[in-house]
This record gives structure tokens, C-alpha cells and sequence, in this order.
């Protein structure tokens, strides 16, 4: 999983990305607002920001992330206490509020619990399931390995369930802020679709996709 993390201590900034990075989260870290705000675009599946930043703040910064991202989890960790800005940061869209000092450990569980599927095994049925360790499907006794995009996408679709997800919102996602043409995302919709009941998958037309569970 990508994940933004913008925090100006240094050495605190350091020890949050050593920490994640040990849990195997791709970290890319910055200490300036501006910086953060010109990369949020990049694909990220987690938003981890301080308030008080040099040159674009962080709340700032979460309108912003809130453009290009309806539902990619936001964190805020802030020394602020004053009720106005923790209102103003769930109010623009935040998903979760950390004040300092905390533990890192705490962090760690706020975005297990946030940007991640919480079961190893997702059912679709008695017979059906995903297994996300191992990214293997396993519908009717048929068992097949995903691709990293393709365990992206069901990624995606599990977290999102029953939600409209756009072409823009998957290539964000699973092509990590990397250029995919539509050709290719609806190509890899269909690789996957040849791995579950056709049903899941939806097409919303010149929007992208809806899973139903």
C-alpha cells in the first residue's frame, strides 16, 4: 500500500516512515506542504498529514486530496487541541484525528482499520471467498492467483463495495499514479471478471464500475 505521510519534524517524520516501511507500506515522505500538495495526485491509497506545515497547510491540503480522492482515508496528526480545527478537519473530509503526542503503534492501527481489508478471507458465499495474504480467488472449489493489479482492483472493489468506483479513481489506485488508458482498465476488469460470477462486477457506463456484494 502507497501512502503519503507529510509531518516537518524531521525526526519524527524519519521514525513514522521507518516504522510503516517495517510493516511493508511504501512510504513517501515529505516535510514541506507545497511538496505534498503537488504529489497528492500519485496514487495513493492512504493520506497521513500534519496541520501546521510550512508553506500549504494541512487542511489545505486535505480540500485538495478531497478533489482528486472521494474515499482514500485521510489521517490527521496534530498537536492542535482547538475544537475549530479538528471540526474543520472532519468537515472537509478527514477520517480520523491523531493528536500529539500519540504512539506510533496507535497510528499503525488507525490505518490498519482504515486502508486495509480487516479479514484475510473475504466471503462472497459459502463456497467463494478472497484471500487477501495470498491473493488467491477461490469460487466453487476454482482457485486462482491475482496478478498485483489485479489483487489492486479487488482491493478496491472489496473496500469500496456498492460504490461507483471512476476510470480515474482505478488508475489512481491500482496503477499508483502511473498513466493507464481506459483500454487498459477495462482490460483488466475483464481478467478479473473471468474469475468471479459475472454478477460482482458491474459496468456504469462512461463512468467506470460498481462491485455488488
Amino acid at each position: 500500500m502507497k501512502i503519503l505521510l507529510l509531518e516537518d519534524n524531521k525526526k519524527l517524520n524519519t521514525t513514522i516512515k521507518k516504522r510503516l516501511e517495517l510493516k511493508g507500506y511504501k512510504v513517501f515522505n515529505f516535510e514541506d506542504g507545497q511538496e505534498a500538495y503537488d504529489n497528492i495526485t500519485e496514487g495513493f491509497s492512504c493520506f497521513i498529514l500534519d496541520i501546521n506545515v510550512p508553506n500549504v497547510d494541512g487542511i489545505k491540503i486535505l480540500k485538495k486530496i478531497r478533489e482528486f480522492y472521494k474515499d482514500v482515508p485521510v489521517i490527521i496528526i496534530s498537536a492542535s487541541v482547538e475544537l475549530d480545527i479538528i471540526k474543520e478537519s472532519y468537515d472537509f473530509g478527514c477520517n480520523d484525528y491523531l493528536k500529539k503526542p500519540f504512539f506510533i503503534d496507535e497510528l499503525e492501527i488507525k490505518i490498519e482499520r482504515l486502508c486495509q481489508i480487516k479479514d484475510e478471507r473475504v466471503k462472497f458465499d459459502e463456497n467463494s471467498y478472497f484471500d487477501y495474504k495470498s491473493s488467491t480467488l477461490i469460487i466453487d472449489d476454482t482457485s486462482t492467483r491475482l496478478t498485483k493489479k489485479e489483487r489492486l482492483l479487488m482491493n478496491l472493489f472489496l473496500t469500496q463495495k456498492n460504490q461507483v468506483l471512476s476510470y480515474e479513481m482505478i488508475e489512481n489506485y491500482v496503477w499508483e499514479g502511473s498513466f493507464a488508458s481506459i483500454d487498459s482498465i477495462r482490460s483488466l476488469v475483464r481478467r478479473l471478471r473471468k474469475s468471479l460470477p459475472k454478477e460482482y462486477i458491474q459496468t456504469v457506463v462512461d463512468t467506470g464500475y460498481i462491485f455488488n456484494s
